[in-house]
């Protein structure tokens, strides 16, 4: 099972500064040992606040046990909360390295973006309307994905309210994505959120310089 994981770190006030540096050092060396085993696959920054200190990741676990053991063993565990989406397959999901590598015509790496779909189909709506949309959809998705742009896809998890369906995207602005995702069959009928990421320093997928 894959997870994502929103990492606030808050440090006590009056911490010293070589302790904060040690436990960085200690943090960046067992997140290289779970990406070896598996369990770290994407570390991101998003958009930061002055003084936020605030991550980004993709995590694997056999279920949320073990994703808590694995959490609990990272050193900045001590002054960090995390907050989990489970993230269930999707049947249209590329698979980690199964999407194609974009690169942009001037060789740069592109960004990534997370984005989140939350459907809301008008009452009334035909069935045969919203099957046919949702089957261009599909077949949207795996192009999306055969050219670079779309990375990965998670189905909503499940609970007791309406959860979006959450994605993984590259491309070279957020404008180039926008149009992107407005071209999509069932973007008439969702409300979507994006956030834009940059690579953390120990993210353990390689990241060309743009």
């Amino acid at each position: 099972m894959e997870y994502l994981v929103t990492m606030t770190t808050h440090v006590p006030e009056g911490t010293r500064d070589e302790r904060v540096d040690d436990v960085r050092a200690r943090e960046a060396a067992n997140t290289r040992e779970l990406a070896a085993q598996g369990h770290v696959l994407r570390l991101w920054r998003p958009p930061l606040a002055p003084g936020e200190w605030r991550s980004l990741g993709l995590f694997a676990a056999a279920d949320g046990a073990e994703l808590e053991r694995v959490l609990a063993s990272m050193p900045l565990r001590v002054w960090r909360t995390d907050e989990i989406t489970e993230l269930p397959p999707h049947p249209d999901d590329p698979g980690p390295g199964a999407a194609a590598k974009l690169r942009l015509s001037d060789g740069k790496a592109p960004l990534e973006f997370l984005v989140s779909f939350s459907p809301a189909i008008p009452a009334g709506t035909p069935a045969e309307e919203v099957a046919e949309a949702r089957h261009r959809e599909a077949e949207s998705a795996s192009e999306l994905a055969r050219q670079g742009y779309l990375a990965r896809l998670w189905a909503p998890a499940a609970g007791p309210g309406p959860s979006p369906t959450l994605s993984l995207w590259r491309a070279d602005d957020e404008a180039q994505l926008q149009a992107i995702l407005q071209a999509l069959p069932l973007h008439r009928w969702a409300t979507t959120q994006t956030t834009p990421l940059t690579p953390h320093p120990s993210d353990p997928a390689p990241h060309p310089s743009r």
